[in-house]
């Protein structure tokens, strides 16, 4: 009788690899998307030259922690890296804004 996919006890980290690589790497391009625009709008770039620039770019950071939370051989580190950076990414751009508009 052939293995039902759910019985195996494998498909919950393929799966899992897959989430974290598709919105994990959302998120870490969205956080360093964001605090880069905002860094060239503080050193006076107009905005929309700098938003359009910066997500020129993005396609080729999301490529790339995409493929590595592949890659990794431990999901620990990849969560690690990507949660710690979007956070920190995200942290940074939303107070750096705020000291901008003030």
């Amino acid at each position: 009788m052939p293995d039902r996919p759910l019985s195996n006890p494998l498909w919950w980290p393929r799966i899992h690899r897959i989430l974290l690589s598709i919105l994990g790497a959302y998120a870490l391009t969205w956080g360093l998307s964001a605090l880069a625009v905002v860094a060239l709008v503080a050193s006076g770039v107009d905005f929309h030259e700098a938003e359009h620039g910066v997500l020129i770019g993005a396609f080729l950071v999301y490529l790339a922690v995409f493929l590595w939370a592949f890659a990794a051989p431990r999901l620990g580190r990849v969560w690690l890296a990507v949660g710690a950076g979007t956070a920190v990414s995200m942290g940074v751009a939303l107070l750096w804004q705020h000291q901008l508009m003030q």
